[in-house]
């Protein structure tokens, strides 16, 4: 019964899915519409430090309360060049809709065929897997967090760059 329920629960929660790329791997580059339409490429942020956050579903407790810390821990990520773009199967219109309602100040990400999650092995049945990359300014996963606290996750990005004495 136990496996069953295991079993269900990956289905539903998106934990299925392709390996995750590692720390050293080169970053899989992806061009996706942000909240209002416009086109991003990864390859738009060479030489910057890059965290791509894959998140289940926007205005859902856990993915709020994820967005939230980042919101207000934004001021520190940017003073330490961190680029943030958030990414999930939502449409743009959910992403507009997520970011105007809790002032998110980030760039948000539709990835409604899955393309992104895929390269980066956050896909998910139903949804992206949580899983966060920290992308170095050479282009190549510099950390890996897929424990994520949803309620102090700007504080673990930050921690995971110190780790790597960036």
């Amino acid at each position: 019964m136990k496996a069953v329920l295991m079993s269900v629960g990956f289905l539903f929660l998106g934990l299925s899915g392709s390996a995750a790329v590692q720390p050293g791997d080169p970053a899989p580059d992806f061009r996706l519409p942000d909240s209002e339409g416009k086109n991003h490429a990864l390859s738009d942020y060479a030489g910057k430090t890059v965290a791509i956050y894959f998140y289940p579903k926007d205005n859902t407790p856990g993915c709020t309360s994820q967005a939230c810390s980042i919101r207000d821990g934004f001021a520190e990520l940017e003073q330490k060049g961190i680029i943030v773009l958030g990414v999930s199967y939502d449409d743009v219109a959910s992403h507009a809709a997520f970011r105007k309602k809790h002032g998110l100040n980030f760039t948000l990400l539709a990835d409604t065929d899955r393309v992104a999650a895929r390269a980066y092995g956050a896909d998910g049945m139903l949804f992206a897997r949580r899983m966060t990359f920290i992308i170095g300014p050479d282009g190549r996963i510099l950390a890996v967090i897929d424990k994520v606290d949803t309620r102090d996750h700007a504080r673990q990005i930050l921690d995971a760059l110190k780790q790597e004495g960036k």
